[in-house]
């Protein structure tokens, strides 16, 4: 597997990430777009007011292809919004969804209440059942970058 950095400057949403991303129930949510998309430009204030009211439960990262294509991995991201919901253990969600922002709150949801049945199954031994891609482990690099940056912060 290929080893990934993040860039500089860091996409929107990371800097006070560092500490939710230690809850290993705290869910990273990054809604891959474009500039050049109005579809795109329409939703990232609504994508922005649902980050706010979950403020320090979930991670919202707003992440442009054309300056971050590193963070699309071997990904062919041609749709948008294209959005990656993960927890510490595994991708949730990863796809197109239609840029009506109740969609993505009704998925937070309804992760959040199959997120005790998921910890009875990992108790179980049953294993993660996730989705499947080929992006970089993106919480895992802006948990590390969080990190740097709170580490920079309190010195």
């Amino acid at each position: 597997m290929p080893s990934y950095a993040l860039p500089a400057p860091l996409p929107p949403g990371l800097s006070a990430a560092h500490e939710t991303l230690q809850d290993p129930d705290a869910l990273l949510v990054a809604c891959f777009c474009a500039a050049w998309c109005g579809t795109c430009r329409e939703y990232q204030p609504r994508f922005e007011a649902l980050a706010t009211l979950h403020q320090g439960r979930h991670v919202f990262v707003w992440i442009d292809i054309e300056d971050y294509p590193e963070l699309c991995g071997d990904e062919d991201i041609e749709n948008f919004p294209t959005l990656l919901v993960c927890d510490s253990r595994r991708t949730l969600f990863y796809g197109t969804m239609l840029p009506h922002i109740e969609h993505l709150d009704r998925l937070l949801v309804s992760l959040a209440e199959d997120s005790a049945m998921a910890k009875t199954n990992a108790a179980r031994d049953e294993g993660p059942i996730g989705t499947r891609t080929t992006l970089p482990d993106i919480r895992a690099l802006f948990a590390g970058q969080a990190e740097k940056v709170a580490t920079q912060h309190a010195d």
